[in-house]
């Protein structure tokens, strides 16, 4: 157990002879972490790259995979659509699941779904079972997986919420979040490596399956319980406050997060879009499968360090909302960047730099943001919030998906494409991406305009630990107030709000 501190005893901060009570050491002689917060995070961050991985595991190898599957390449794509389509009706009572039921059974009804998916993906590709079309069991473990999900890819705010302080939860949930994409990163590695023919298949299926099932030991034997013993903030008290359904009630009626909700969520789709459509878009420039691939590795790592910065940052200052403005910002002129460098032959600098760009400024603001989400919605759950604007996220994916390759037009004369196979002719990308940057940038001047709201669950924890001011020895009260009378401790936090908990407001 790791305690932030005993300060009854340290003689360096008496007044009068007792402890000077300021609001950091209210909060610190009142509140605890555990180390095992650390393992939990361990296990969440393991479950979202094994599942990550096994959602992206056939598109590098697409062609390989539907020869030895018998599938066509229309099916093997649907192998990693399933996870979006599954995703949206299920995803409203996974909040449901993770507010109410815990996320100890969350966590680990998630694994035994993640590791038996994996494990029917692996008995699918044996040839000893003697079965003459392996793809509609390859399918079903795949759909496990997509259902295993929602619950995986929910739980980061709720568990930075249960095990972290208000000084490390930024960060937890920027580690969580952020291994979702790592484990991207490494199936779009692994996958061609290890797949040079087609009989290499069931290899793959193995190497995917075994951190599946590692992860849900750990999960089943190591989650005791879906929280510690004793909080570690105040808003961790009363994070299941709220009942589901009237939590759903308070986010409609809260005008700020209807703004997050359409204008991240947008912003969700269109890296969604950028990730699958990264490939096609580049091809017919001429640009090859290896630097397309790249550019998508790029994206993804220096989102990663970005949302690394980022997250130590507002650790420090609480700037939610300045930082995810300033970013969305920025990601909203690298994505312009990009519709139009891509749109160039020969400009693999600049096409790698939009990527690059686009990913350390766009791909780090999510755990910011889901941050952000949890704050102008305390008390609402964590779940409940962060999982709407998933779900808003996955439909706009489809719509702008949809529409995107709607705005396509056939070429008639080609020479460089790379993309064109079978005889049919490449597609011209140019007015889609160019909608695409247009959306993003509108929404992101939507966002940075009208969106403005409190940090209610900071300003929770404020009153809660100004409100435990009695807890102290009764020989100290005296010297508060005397304290506050003299101006040698702040007596508010700064909101009009908080006056009737300033213990010197009537010296």
């Amino acid at each position: 157990m790791d305690y932030e501190g005993d300060f009854l005893n340290d003689p360096n901060d008496n007044v009068s002879g007792c402890i000077k009570p300021t609001r950091e050491l209210i909060t610190r002689s009142t509140f605890k972490v555990y180390k095992r917060r650390w393992f939990v995070l361990l296990v969440l961050c393991l479950l979202n790259s094994s599942n990550a991985a096994l959602w992206l595991t056939f598109a590098p190898v697409a062609d390989q995979s539907a020869q030895y599957l018998h599938a066509t390449l229309d099916q093997v794509n649907w192998l990693s659509l399933v996870y979006m389509v599954v995703a949206i009706p299920l995803s409203f009572g996974t909040t449901w699941m993770i507010d109410s039921l815990g996320l100890r059974i969350t966590l680990i009804l998630g694994s035994w779904l993640n590791m038996l998916g994996a494990l029917l993906r692996l008995f699918g590709t044996f040839e000893s079972l003697g079965l003459s079309d392996p793809y509609p069991l390859v399918m079903s473990g795949q759909t496990l997986c997509a259902v295993a999900q929602p619950l995986v890819i929910f739980a980061p705010t709720k568990m930075a919420a249960l095990w972290f302080s208000e000084n490390q939860r930024a960060t937890a949930n920027m580690i969580a979040s952020m291994s979702n994409p790592v484990g991207l990163l490494f199936a779009n590695i692994l996958s061609p490596l290890i797949v040079t023919t087609n009989d290499r298949i069931p290899l793959l299926m193995l190497v995917y399956a075994i951190p599946a099932c590692l992860v849900c030991f750990l999960a089943t034997v190591g989650l005791r319980s879906s929280g510690p013993p004793t909080p570690p903030s105040a808003s961790a008290e009363s994070s299941t406050s709220e009942p589901f359904i009237q939590g759903l009630k308070l986010l409609l009626r809260n005008r700020p997060y209807l703004v997050l909700l359409v204008c991240f969520g947008c912003g969700i789709a269109v890296f969604t879009c950028f990730s699958s459509l990264l490939e096609q878009i580049l091809c017919v420039r001429g640009y090859s499968n290896f630097f397309a691939g790249l550019c998508g590795s790029l994206f993804i790592v220096f989102g990663v360090v970005g949302a690394g910065v980022l997250g130590l940052f507002v650790d420090k200052t609480k700037m939610f909302t300045e930082v995810t403005k300033v970013n969305m910002a920025l990601s909203a002129l690298a994505c312009i960047a990009f519709a139009v460098v891509s749109q160039m032959r020969q400009q693999e600098v600049a096409v790698a730099a939009a990527c690059s760009l686009f990913g350390l400024f766009g791909f780090a603001i999510y755990p910011v943001a889901m941050e952000l989400c949890v704050e102008c919605t305390y008390p609402v759950g964590e779940a409940t919030s962060t999982g709407l604007i998933f779900i808003s996220g996955q439909v706009q994916s489809v719509v702008l998906m949809v529409a995107l390759q709607a705005l396509t037009r056939p070429l008639a004369d080609s020479p460089f494409s790379t993309c064109s196979i079978g005889g049919d002719p490449a597609l011209s990308w140019r007015v889609s991406v160019l909608v695409m940057a247009g959306v993003f940038a509108a929404l992101s001047c939507l966002f940075i305009i009208f969106f403005n709201s409190p940090y209610r669950r900071i300003l929770a924890e404020a009153k809660a630990a100004q409100s435990g001011l009695p807890s102290f020895k009764a020989d100290c009260i005296d010297t508060v107030s005397q304290a506050v009378c003299q101006g040698t401790l702040e007596p508010s936090i700064g909101t009009k709000e908080n006056e009737e908990l300033d213990p010197g407001k009537d010296c």
